[in-house]
Order: C-alpha cells, then sequence, then structure tokens
C-alpha cells in the first residue's frame, strides 16, 4: 500500500518541502471559467504548457489536485540530464532517421529551456551544471565511451569528458563501486520543487489562472469541453492532460499506458564541507547505468541526496530509511554514522517502452505522460510541443505521436504486479 505520510493532500514530509520557497498564492476553483484551453495537473508538464501558452497570447486555467508540484515534479531527484530516452534508433522505423535525429535534438533542447525558464523568470532553485554517468562494469564502460563519440560528432557544445576509474575518486565520486565515468557538463542538477513553484508564479504573471486543492471529478468531452469539479468547472476548445502516474480514473486510453511505479530518495545532515568534497568532490550530479539504479548528488547545503529503489508492486516500503540506506551505505561505506533527516517517496510514471507519450487523443484533446525517470527535462519539452501543436504549428508533435505505446496487460489491478515480475529477471540479470 501507499504510505499515507507520503501520498496525503499535503506535500510530503522531504528536503524539498523543508526549503522550498514562498508557496503559490491561488486560491480552490469555485466558478465557471471560460478559457482557451484547460490543463489538468500542476507539474512540470501542465505548468510549462501554460507557459507556452500564455507567452503565446492563448488564454489558460490549470486545475491541481493537491499542490503545484504534489507529485513526481516536487519530489524527484533534481537531476537535469539531456536526452527524451535511451537507444532512440530503435524508433527509426516509425520515425526514419531525420525522425531520430529531431527525437535527439529535443532531447537537447528540453535541457535548454530550463536553463533558459530559469534565466529569464529568475527562478532562485540551486542550478548546478556537472554530471556524470557512472559506469559500474566494463560492459557499462563500452557504452559510455560510444555515447562520448557520438557527442563528439554533433558537437556537443559542453564539456564531455571519460574519467578513469583511478581519477574518480578526486574528480567525481569518492567511491570504489564504479570503473569509469563519462562527464557532460551540458546537465546538471536543480531544487525541482522551488523550480516548478517558480514557474507557477511566471505562469500566473502571464495571465494564467492557476487553481489548487481543486481535484478534476469528471471530463465532458464536447464543444466546449467541460472539467468539473465539487464546486466549479472550467470550459475550454482545448484540454491537456498532465497528471502522469496521478491520472487513474480520468481517461482510461492513457491511463492504460502509464505504471505508477514508486521511487524513493533521502537526504543526509548537511555534510561537513571535507566530507561532502570526499563525497563528491565536483558536486555533479551522477547516476550509475544498472536497471535498479542509484543516483544522488549534494544539496545546495551540502546534504547527500541519494536516491533510487524503484518499486513496481504498487506498495511502498515500510520504512524508506531502512530500504534505501544500505544502497548508499554500499557506494559510501564511511557515512555509516551521517543522520538521516528526510527520506521521501512518490510515483513516476513508465511506458513500456520508456519514450514519453506525448500527443493528442482527438484534435482538441492532448496529453503528456510516462517520461520513465526523465521527466525533469522531458516535461519542459512536452509543454513546447503542445503549445506549439495548439498554435498552429504540430510538425514536431507528430513525430512524438508516430511512435506506438503499448497498454499494458491485465487491467489496473494485474498490470503492476505483472511488470513486477518481469523487473526481477532484468534485476538478475544485472547481478550477473
Amino acid at each position: 500500500m501507499l504510505n499515507p505520510s507520503t501520498h496525503s493532500r499535503n506535500y510530503p514530509d522531504s528536503y524539498y518541502n523543508a526549503t522550498k520557497q514562498m508557496p503559490l498564492n491561488s486560491k480552490v476553483l469555485q466558478e465557471t471559467v471560460k478559457v482557451d484551453v484547460a490543463i489538468i495537473g500542476g507539474g512540470f508538464s501542465g505548468i510549462n504548457t501554460a507557459i507556452e501558452l500564455a507567452e503565446r497570447g492563448i488564454s489558460v486555467a490549470l486545475l491541481e489536485a493537491y499542490y503545484v508540484g504534489w507529485g513526481a515534479s516536487g519530489r524527484n531527484g533534481g537531476q537535469l540530464i539531456r536526452a527524451l530516452s535511451h537507444d532512440l534508433d530503435r524508433f527509426e522505423n516509425r520515425v526514419g532517421k531525420d525522425g531520430v535525429r529531431l527525437l535527439d535534438d529535443m532531447g537537447f533542447e528540453a535541457v535548454d529551456i530550463v536553463r533558459a525558464r530559469v534565466g529569464k523568470y529568475g527562478i532562485d532553485c540551486d542550478l548546478k551544471m556537472g554530471y556524470c554517468d557512472l559506469a559500474n562494469r566494463a560492459k557499462d564502460l563500452d557504452g559510455l565511451i560510444e555515447e562520448k563519440a557520438a557527442l563528439d560528432a554533433r558537437h556537443y557544445g559542453f564539456e564531455v569528458r571519460l574519467v578513469a576509474k583511478d581519477d574518480l575518486p578526486a574528480q567525481v565520486v569518492g567511491s570504489e563501486s564504479y570503473c569509469g565515468g563519462l562527464v557532460d557538463m551540458g546537465s546538471g542538477h536543480l531544487h525541482p520543487l522551488n523550480l516548478v513553484i517558480g514557474e507557477a508564479k511566471a505562469a500566473q504573471a502571464l495571465g494564467v489562472k492557476i487553481f489548487e486543492q481543486s481535484p478534476v471529478l469528471d471530463v465532458i468531452y464536447g464543444n466546449p469541453h467541460r472539467i468539473k469539479t465539487a464546486e466549479g468547472e472550467i470550459q475550454a476548445e482545448r484540454v491537456v492532460h498532465c497528471t502522469n502516474a496521478y491520472g487513474q480514473g480520468l481517461n482510461k486510453t492513457l491511463e492504460g499506458k502509464v505504471l505508477p511505479a514508486g521511487s524513493y530518495v533521502l537526504a543526509t545532515e548537511p555534510l561537513p564541507e571535507e566530507l561532502a568534497k570526499r563525497v563528491l568532490p565536483s558536486d555533479m550530479a551522477v547516476c550509475d547505468q544498472r536497471i535498479a539504479l542509484d543516483y544522488y548528488r549534494l544539496s545546495a547545503d551540502n546534504r547527500l541526496l541519494f536516491g533510487g529503489l524503484c518499486t513496481y508492486s504498487g506498495r511502498d516500503p515500510k520504512s524508506i530509511v531502512a530500504a534505501l540506506q544500505p544502497h548508499m551505505l554500499n557506494v559510501f561505506p564511511y557515512l555509516k554514522e551521517v543522520k538521516i533527516d528526510y527520506a521521501w517517496g512518490g510515483l513516476i510514471g513508465i511506458g513500456a517502452n520508456r519514450m514519453p507519450q506525448i500527443g493528442r487523443l482527438s484534435p482538441s484533446v492532448y496529453y503528456a505522460q510516462a517520461y520513465s525517470g526523465h521527466g525533469l527535462n522531458s516535461t519542459h519539452m512536452a509543454g513546447r510541443l503542445i503549445a506549439e501543436a495548439i498554435d498552429g504549428q504540430d510538425d514536431r508533435l507528430k513525430v512524438l505521436e508516430a511512435i506506438n505505446h503499448m497498454t499494458f496487460p491485465g487491467g489496473r489491478l494485474l498490470r503492476s504486479p505483472l511488470l513486477a515480475t518481469g523487473m526481477l529477471w532484468h534485476r538478475f540479470k544485472d547481478l550477473f
């Protein structure tokens, strides 16, 4: 079962909640509002779609069931990493070589959107560039060598370098767990809850009407579409679904194509400067290459934010600390005496092919979901693509729509256990 402490109507007791900027000034929907576009969901996808539309002069109202950034947008590891997904060549039969290149370009553009938005609207979210993919095995390192060659060939524009095992402790990470890494100075990390709240304030300044604590009870598609809450209604020419892993009951088609999976993060007490430098000497975000991956970084006040433990069972661990801390100590055994101040979790949306699902259910109903762990950047790209299409330029959105997304078998009750069984096989292969 999901832990009530992390899935109540309030923000979870996370490091991000404890250090968030001033909350958004919004209200509950208690009236009928007429706009061009209604957006359901107040995470990165919804807020950035709203910004992109408002910047184009299109009127928008956004409904959030709890608070802006309440879901994965305000709970994630805060890693801003290029790419929409891995192994884009597998989609060549659907989108062609030019389409694959366009998808690749979007992965880089997505990071650019975040950086530009932080700068344009002066959002204080501790943005820092620097990221490293860490190789657990020689096979992983071979893959990173190929990736560097591909980045060099496209003249990436940021420093990309391979780091040998012996150089990792001084340059990237103070651990013996890895055999090398690929540093990418065009990716980085930030405080995600402060980013999404800052973006929501920017959206409000552009005229977007944002309603929090206003869960959607029904969506009546028509002309206009009607989105009903307990006390009000939005009427709009177009609707955008941006609920991701938290959209149960609103649209069966979308719900069937995304699997809610648990993901967890813990935050240590602030580390002394010398210890922080030993853990991550260059203050980069890092991620390993396993199926059940570890990802971690330092916060602005030198806490180690350590994430992982993705679960597909639909149940939270009884104790996030007890489940996740051994993973941290496996990487950093010398942190055994360090206190854990925060531990939290939430749901991320995963698709069968691990490619973000961005498209249309009809000419006037749009959606964005299933970022599969790449949500911080991909959500921003989704917002731009949907806004472009609503504004009459849908060439790029059509490329995403050409990719098939399988409906998970088994329905709501069985799809999580079925996938959990399949993931056990992949984790077994990781071990051997």
